[in-house]
């Protein structure tokens, strides 16, 4: 088993470290405070984020998640691995080099099922940083960890599609440069169970969509990005804008969650690790009791076990990455049910352990632990809660055993 990283991958690693280091990472904090003086963060972008973004495409370093030669730089999810992992360190390292999700997702989409004037329209403008999007798939009346339950509609009424419905934590609609969102819908109750959803294209500024609101994470509205409650009320398209047809939301959605999900795990293993180095650090540096942090309380044995958990999860990660390069998202589905479930718990215990060693300072803004805690522990309901994960974990790992006679 081969487990260094390919010429390809380094290549880009070293690239990537390096624009980090010169140029995003010394930024950060000031369109951070930036971002904070103003009085509306959800009207306008620090321009600090658009000049970074040129920068990052002129070098190179643009759709990098992308495995498709056309639109992006065609590296592998495996590939991809390391340098989504140098992004997670960062709160604006995503949207620079347009690896941001759920654009990311919404991308894919469009690439694999939508129609041409779909990919020139919409897709195109979100791949060169024109755009951003949203995706409206979870409902505030539902339990949405089973899409099945879903009552929002997307009912077809001759040429058109008419969409009804209320959805929540619709991640990046408060940007304000999001333009469109892909809803998914109630096409036909009576069709099979996994033939009865459509996803649609809908414009931002389509009659009857309307931002009722913006929805905090303990108490953080990750602003500009947010997370919103969006109504819709008859809002009427043409046909056209149903994504590959009706009837093929569910057969997208799992096209759409695999990469999707294993890429927050990759960013997750990059906030990990820089949760970790800011708990090494305030660890050597702050004494209590005539002693460094570092040798009171256990905190030694809380460091290194940190260091083997993520440690794991990234070769986990890497693992689950090679199985969807090589085999696809269907045979990858056990493993990928595994990073998801682990890799967020995994940071949020180390998060919680930089949190405490950091003392009442963890807690505020004067350090983004309290924030990275928030992202963390969200993502342990995004993209399917761990319950689900677990779930189809334990089915594939008895349905080894199973028999005839077994139940």
């Amino acid at each position: 088993m081969e487990f260094a990283h390919s010429a390809r991958a380094r290549e880009y690693l070293e690239r990537v470290s390096a624009f980090m280091k010169s140029e995003v990472l010394p930024r950060e904090q000031g369109y951070i405070t930036t971002l904070r003086a103003q009085q509306d963060p959800w009207t306008s972008i620090p321009p600090v984020i658009d000049e970074l973004k040129a920068k990052a495409r002129a070098a190179g370093l643009w759709n990098l998640f992308l495995p498709d030669t056309t639109y992006g730089t065609g590296l592998t999810n495996a590939e991809y691995a390391p340098l989504a992992e140098l992004m997670g360190r960062s709160l604006i390292a995503p949207e620079v080099f347009n690896c941001n999700a759920p654009d990311t997702g919404n991308a894919e989409v469009l690439l694999h099922y939508g129609s041409e004037a779909q990919r020139r329209g919409w897709m195109e403008p979100l791949l060169r940083g024109e755009i951003r999007s949203a995706f409206c798939m979870t409902e505030p009346e539902v339990a949405s960890s089973d899409a099945a339950n879903m009552a929002a509609t997307a009912l077809v009424d001759g040429d058109s599609v008419v969409l009804n419905g209320r959805k929540w934590w619709s991640t990046g609609i408060g940007h304000p440069d999001c333009r469109f969102v892909i809803f998914m819908g109630l096409t036909d109750p009576e069709a099979p169970r996994h033939a009865r959803h459509s996803m649609v294209l809908v414009p931002l500024d389509t009659p009857g969509v309307r931002v009722e609101r913006m929805l905090p994470v303990y108490g953080y509205l990750d602003e500009p990005y947010g997370h919103g409650e969006v109504s819709f009320t008859d809002v009427r398209l043409p046909l056209d804008a149903v994504i590959a047809g009706p009837g093929r939301g569910f057969e997208i959605a799992q096209g759409r969650l695999g990469p999707g999900r294993i890429h927050h795990c990759m960013r997750l293993i990059g906030l990990a690790e820089h949760a970790l180095e800011l708990a090494c650090r305030r660890a050597l540096s702050r004494t209590a009791f005539g002693k460094p942090l570092a040798n009171l309380g256990g905190n030694r044995e809380r460091i290194a076990k940190a260091r083997i958990a993520i440690n794991q999860a990234r070769l986990q990660v890497l693992h689950a990455a090679w199985l969807l390069d090589t085999a696809g998202a269907a045979a990858a589905i056990n493993e990928l049910s595994q990073v998801k479930a682990a890799v967020p718990t995994m940071a949020c215990e180390v998060i919680d352990m930089a949190i405490q060693l950091h003392g009442g300072a963890g807690l505020s803004d004067d350090f983004p632990l309290a924030p990275a805690m928030a992202a963390a522990r969200a993502l342990r309901l995004a993209d399917g809660p761990d319950e689900v994960h677990l779930g189809v974990i334990a089915r594939i790992e008895l349905g080894r055993y199973r028999t005839r006679e077994t139940v």
